[in-house]
């Protein structure tokens, strides 16, 4: 896998698999427990839906456990007026004059319709590093590039108030 996390995106997976293991699994447990109870699991529905429950659950565990040990942890490098992972930017795209506003954020914590663009997408990569009035090219792919005026940076503190997204 090989994600780039932060300190505070590995805790809080820390903290998931913790309460996981510790309430959901005795949770899942016990409904498996009660639905064997009612008899025949040929046609008991209870029976496979709290398997499926149960399932899932080791398999995030697992996940994330995974990606704990595989990820590389990084820190923000960028200058304090600069561009970087956890800062907030607001850039006007060339083309039309809009205005976004973005946070740039882990890839675990990507989340594009709440505005958290990943360091790793293409406008992530191009805006890393610029400053306030910088004009960023941004190539999507070979038949998609646009230009943005970086229009302000702000520090962003790495806050819980971003969930980790779930799979």
């Amino acid at each position: 896998m090989n994600d780039r996390l932060t300190r505070n995106d590995i805790r809080k997976m820390e903290e998931e698999i913790e309460h996981r293991k510790l309430v959901v699994r005795k949770e899942a447990l016990e409904q498996v427990k009660e639905a064997r109870a009612q008899g025949d699991l040929s046609e008991n529905f209870e029976y496979y839906a709290a398997k499926k429950y149960k399932n899932q659950n080791e398999s995030r565990i697992r996940y994330l456990e995974r990606m704990i040990k595989t990820a590389q942890i990084i820190e923000d490098e960028a200058g304090e007026d600069e561009i970087g992972l956890n800062k907030t930017v607001e850039v006007e795209f060339v083309d039309d004059g809009t205005t976004e506003v973005y946070r740039l954020v882990t890839t675990i914590r990507n989340n594009p319709l709440q505005g958290l663009i990943s360091i790793e997408s293409p406008i992530g990569k191009a805006l890393a590093g610029h400053k306030e009035g910088d004009t960023v090219h941004v190539k999507v792919s070979d038949s998609v590039e646009y230009d943005v005026i970086v229009k302000k940076v702000e520090n962003t503190p790495d806050d819980d108030s971003i969930a980790i997204r779930k799979f």
